[in-house]
């Protein structure tokens, strides 16, 4: 029992070396040309990034924080803000 189950792990690792792309041919509409679809990728993805820096340093960009902070809103006690009615 202990051999067959050897066997059948030495079968199943071996499987992959066994290649994909020797089932289908390239005229096969389940054949993926992998190399482009990576390298179309990774352009589209350098291109988004060259627009996000271009876009952040424009100036239009509106998350500029001001130079003086902001007044507590009204009504609220600085001195018994986190008090609860001790």
């Amino acid at each position: 029992m202990e051999a067959a189950t050897q066997a059948f792990l030495l079968a199943l690792a071996g499987l992959p070396v066994t290649e994909a792309g020797d089932l289908f041919e390239r005229d096969s509409p389940f054949y993926y040309d992998w190399e482009s679809l990576q390298l179309g990728g990774t352009i589209f993805a350098g291109l988004l990034c060259i627009a996000g820096f271009a876009w952040a340093l424009s100036g239009k960009c509106k998350c500029k924080q001001s130079k003086e902070p902001s007044p507590p809103p009204k009504g609220t006690s600085l001195l018994n803000a986190g008090a609860s009615g001790c």
